[in-house]
């Protein structure tokens, strides 16, 4: 470890499961740091192969890029692991049994960036450019501007999608947050900004994922430690979005919560897959109270978001599942933030 910090060695390690891409492993690698220094115990990077490292075909098909996560959260249930780091973006909202959110560390950018060829922006992009995207989210939000663009889908590690821009295509679309994790933000040629390209909900944070019945007093201090209740509180709210509308984490659906002097605004908006029409919603709350009284009321703001969309038109527009909302019959799913989102490990 390379942290500051010396970790006891005669302390039992904490094993970190981790995919095995430069960016799985960046984040992995700091969050271990971060642990070792919270923990004063070394710890160990387990790499675990899943099905979305292996299997070529488009992330739609595959059924969302929650099959990123399936392989790691087996290990974990199999004690073959002790925590577990994932991109928040790409985690399910659905429960796992057995499972919870140990912490949330601080989030990072959240933004997309466009990293084009000559320095291009997404408006100075030529007319029949080809945009490169995996996520049918950013491919919306693309043709919604530039109805013109070429906009194909593409999957690879970051590397290989920025080698992509010299070779076949013109442009692609990444997370700001990746890119910065990885050293090579300076690959950006536009910063897209949150108001007119809302991102995917949780992009630019991390979850710690444990047992739910983990029980290492020690463990759980060190997460206690790294844990960022400002950055849990807007991530439960854009997942609660994506949960009541009953999205996958590869819909067409953007979502942004901020915290501006103890008020909390969630906007979210849900495009047509090729960005012909799109449907936004925002509602805002004072905060007060507890950390708990919070994040009730995150969930319920984002609640009061979902509810206008469907109630808009949101999921006929994308094709959600989603049917329930004020004036149905429909029942309540019963959709959380999330596996333990809205309540760190105690």
């Amino acid at each position: 470890m390379t942290d500051g910090s010396t970790p006891n060695s005669d302390k039992p390690a904490i094993r970190l499961g981790t995919r095995a891409s430069r960016l799985a492993v960046a984040q992995s690698q700091d969050i271990a740091d971060r642990l070792a220094k919270a923990s004063g115990r070394p710890v160990e990077l387990v790499t675990v192969t899943s099905e979305g490292d292996t299997n070529r075909a488009s992330l739609a098909s595959l059924g969302g890029t929650g099959v990123f996560a399936s392989a790691l959260r087996e290990a974990l249930v199999a004690h073959e692991v002790d925590v577990l780091v994932h991109s928040l973006k790409d985690l399910p909202t659905a429960p796992y049994p057995g499972l919870t959110i140990g912490a949330v560390p601080k989030r990072a950018d959240a933004r997309d960036v466009l990293v084009a060829r000559n320095g291009a922006t997404v408006e100075t992009l030529p007319e029949g450019a080809t945009v490169g995207t995996g996520s049918p989210r950013r491919a919306a939000q693309l043709r919604a501007d530039r109805p013109d663009l070429d906009v194909v889908d593409i999957r690879g590690n970051i590397d290989t999608r920025l080698a992509r821009v010299e070779d076949d295509l013109d442009a692609v679309v990444l997370a700001a947050a990746g890119l910065g994790r990885i050293g090579r933000l300076d690959a950006a040629t536009e910063l897209l900004d949150l108001g007119f390209w809302p991102s995917a909900p949780g992009q630019g944070a991390l979850a710690v994922e444990i047992r739910a019945d983990e029980d290492d007093r020690n463990l759980l201090a060190a997460l206690r430690k790294i844990e960022h209740a400002p950055t849990r509180l807007t991530v439960t709210a854009e997942r609660e979005v994506l949960a009541k509308l009953e999205a996958g984490c590869s819909a067409p659906i953007g979502a942004t919560a901020v915290v501006d002097a103890e008020m909390l605004l969630v906007s979210a908006t849900v495009y047509s897959p090729d960005g012909s029409e799109y449907r936004t919603a925002s509602h805002a709350a004072m905060l007060d109270g507890s950390a708990q009284d919070r994040l009730d009321e995150a969930l319920s703001v984002a609640g009061r978001v979902a509810d206008e969309l469907l109630e808009n038109g949101a999921a006929e527009l994308a094709d959600l599942p989603a049917t329930s909302g004020p004036g149905t019959d429909e029942p309540d799913t019963g959709h959380t933030a999330g596996p333990g989102l809205a309540t760190p490990a105690e």
